[in-house]
């Protein structure tokens, strides 16, 4: 049903009624679905949830997902080949809309993700909702568009026929687009409503009369022709919104699931106020963690920074563009400038040279691509001779000792620019504040390998010419083999102050060596040791980590030895966070389960002894239809009956809340029980004036109850069979 909303919510987001009599399956077994020819993306989201893209717009909108209100939503766009080109945080509030993306009353694109673009939105563009880093549903943008094609303009009026063409990419459904025209002064005309639709291959009228209009398609190309009554109304037509809507699934009540509506000469980038700029709006972003410092002699300034990475979905960066700027204007208002032009956009620094010893600078920094170049420019004030006066220091990572196999070593400074120079035949890198002239020393440009056993020295001199003191670390390299890095398997077991961990055997190092046991390490939330490692003996791959600190969450790693020592840790696993002294557990989610049969709860893994319990249906609002009777509900075990389905209920998952209380202390958990969803298809429906309906078809259970409302779901019953 298309909505009359406000100007700026026009589109379709409820359910499109096709007839004057509504047939609904109530009181049975069969929920309101149907089996499609049509294969769709399981992941697109089912009514009343929905995702619909405005790509012109740059503009999201999403629908539903009550089950989530008031949790924080995370939207990306995913490019293939590119990755994800826009992301936004936002908070779920149910209903329609739920959450909008650069869109006034929503959020802008880059809020609580960092990623400050507003996505340039195209066709196979992937839109993905996600809670808790979990993956709600997602859509995909088609590639449906008014515009001009061979055949003719993208729209052309002649008296009262108005022709409205576009095209139509290879994977769009042809059955499943539609042509609109808005315009809210066509609602004072005979058209009586903000808006008119082409949808059939042949001429239909209009819901209200007014027009008549038919949608054509010829490989990828459609055609949309309306014929009006009056050519004042084919005038007012003319000069609306023309849209191009199309989606990728289509259920039983014609609800249009995974929906984008192009919108011919709607504007990109930012949908309001203080929102990031479009990809190719701004030039590409500057340089970090830029250092200037200027000669002992004035004539020069030394620059270092950290190259730039061009925003996803925009063109390279290719360089950048230094200009030290003089702080004199002369009388005609002129300011001296002194630069280069760097074609490498790897580069990590330069110097400006030919500087006036008796004048100031300020230098300006902008990295350049084909989308132009930095906007607002990075502006540095460099340090003058005798400023900084604090040598860096630099470590290195890891520290030496002995090994069983080659070591990759990195080596970092504490201040920006420095430049890190070391030897691993044990050289001394200085002579006075200079670097020696020694063959062995190499200039640090990332990380490298020690191989062999090794005396590695290291120095570091920053911006300003401070040089770090001399560090040296000793790299024992054994080369006796170790079992490589162990994977943790399956889900953790979470107990009362304990973790159960399960894990993969790695391969032992060598033919003819084994594993002799396992280390496991605990670490805090800060990825800090908490307390000693815990050890196995043998090839066993689990391990009870107990002593733990009851609802604190936990990372964990493993390791595994041989006779030649313990290799390298796996990656860590976790947050776990292990059950309190008080838990609540409502145990696993259950799905598929049948209408009209007894639903039984369990929260025997919850604390049983000294505490009350409480469950309760966590619902959407007082007249929430789906609401059910729970038996039991002070006991670790209620039960409920699945009620069959009865129009306006949803086939939404049902979601119980288990309160476990000491008097003092509270804990709740939640769990979620889902039907299995029932079909019904008509296949054939025969309708004689006043006297007979006639419905043919089948559904998956017996005994379902068929009511006819008059007019919409929510009119007169006229019969129940």
């Amino acid at each position: 049903m298309l909505t009359s909303l406000t100007d700026s919510r026009w589109w379709s987001s409820g359910r499109r009624r096709r007839t004057a009599l509504v047939c609904v399956v109530t009181a049975g077994m069969l929920s309101a679905s149907v089996i499609y020819a049509n294969a769709a993306n399981a992941a697109v989201p089912t009514f009343p949830d929905n995702i619909i893209i405005f790509p012109e717009r740059d503009f999201i909108s999403i629908d539903g997902y009550d089950a989530h209100k008031g949790e924080l939503a995370t939207v990306e766009v995913y490019r293939d080949g590119v990755g994800v080109v826009g992301s936004a945080t936002g908070t779920l509030a149910g209903g329609s809309p739920s959450l909008e993306i650069n869109h006034p009353g929503g959020v802008c694109w880059g809020a609580g993700t960092g990623l400050g673009v507003t996505p340039d939105i195209l066709p196979g563009d992937k839109v993905t909702v996600k809670v808790g880093g979990q993956a709600l549903g997602d859509a995909t943008a088609q590639d449906a568009t008014v515009a001009d094609i061979a055949a003719g303009p993208s729209s052309e009026l002649n008296g009262t026929t108005l022709i409205v063409r576009g095209h139509l990419g290879p994977n769009v459904i042809r059955n499943q687009i539609e042509q609109r025209i808005v315009n809210r002064d066509l609602t004072a005309t005979d058209v009586g409503r903000r808006d008119v639709t082409a949808n059939t291959p042949t001429l239909t009228r209009g819901p209200k009369g007014g027009y008549s209009s038919m949608l054509q398609v010829a490989g990828d190309t459609f055609t949309a022709t309306y014929q009006f009554d009056t050519a004042a109304t084919a005038e007012v037509a003319a000069n609306g919104l023309k849209i191009a809507m199309s989606w990728q699934v289509a259920d039983l009540d014609g609800n249009q699931q995974g929906l984008t509506t192009s919108e011919f000469g709607e504007l990109g980038g930012p949908g309001m106020g203080g929102c990031p700029n479009g990809p190719l709006k701004t030039g590409p972003p500057a340089p970090s963690n830029v250092t200037a410092v200027r000669s002992g002699d004035g004539t020069s300034i030394k620059l270092t920074w950290t190259p730039a990475a061009a925003a996803p979905g925009t063109p390279a960066i290719t360089g950048y563009r230094v200009t030290a700027v003089a702080d004199t204007t002369s009388g005609a208002g002129e300011q001296v400038e002194i630069g280069k032009r760097l074609s490498n956009p790897g580069a990590t620094g330069t110097t400006i040279t030919g500087l006036a010893t008796s004048e100031s600078y300020t230098v300006e920094l902008r990295s350049v691509s084909g989308a132009g170049e930095t906007f607002p420019v990075k502006s540095v004030r460099p340090l003058n001779p005798g400023e900084d006066t604090i040598p860096p220091t630099v470590a290195a990572t890891p520290a030496g000792g002995t090994f069983s196999v080659p070591q990759t070593v990195t080596l970092t400074a504490n201040e920006t620019g420095s430049e890190i120079y070391y030897s691993l035949a044990g050289a001394s890198l200085t002579s006075g504040d200079l670097l020696s002239n020694d063959p062995s020393i190499t200039r640090y440009t990332g990380p490298f390998m020690v191989a062999q056993t090794a005396k590695l020295t290291y120095v570091a001199f920053d911006p300003s010419g401070n040089v770090s003191q001399q560090g040296e670390q000793r790299f024992t390299i054994t080369n006796d083999p170790v079992p490589a890095a162990p994977s943790f398997t399956g889900t953790p077991a979470v107990g009362t102050g304990s973790v159960t961990l399960n894990w993969s055997a790695p391969a032992p190092g060598a033919p003819g060596l084994t594993i002799d046991g396992y280390s496991v390490q605990v670490y805090n939330a800060d990825e800090t040791a908490a307390g000693p490692a815990r050890t196995t003996a043998g090839d066993v791959t689990s391990l009870v980590v107990d002593g733990l600190t009851g609802d604190t969450p936990y990372l964990f790693t493993v390791r595994a030895k041989n006779v030649n020592g313990y290799g390298p840790e796996s990656a860590k696993l976790g947050p776990v966070t292990p059950k309190g002294a008080l838990a609540a557990n409502a145990g696993p989610d259950q799905s598929g389960i049948i209408r009209g049969t007894n639903v039984g709860l369990d929260g025997g893994a919850s604390t049983q002894n000294g505490v009350t319990y409480s469950w309760e249906q966590v619902l959407s609002g007082p007249n929430d239809p789906n609401k059910v009777i729970l038996n039991g509900a002070t006991t670790l075990t209620p039960s409920f009956t699945y009620p069959l389905f009865q129009y306006p209920m949803t086939n939404n998952p049902l979601t119980f809340r288990l309160t476990v209380s000491d008097g003092m202390i509270t804990r709740t958990d939640d769990v979620m029980v889902s039907n299995q969803p029932d079909t019904v298809t008509i296949a054939t429906g025969r309708y004689r004036a006043r006297t007979e309906l006639r419905l043919d078809g089948s559904g998956t259970r017996a005994g379902a109850t068929i009511t006819i409302h008059s007019g919409s779901l929510d009119g007169p019953v006229l019969g129940r069979a």
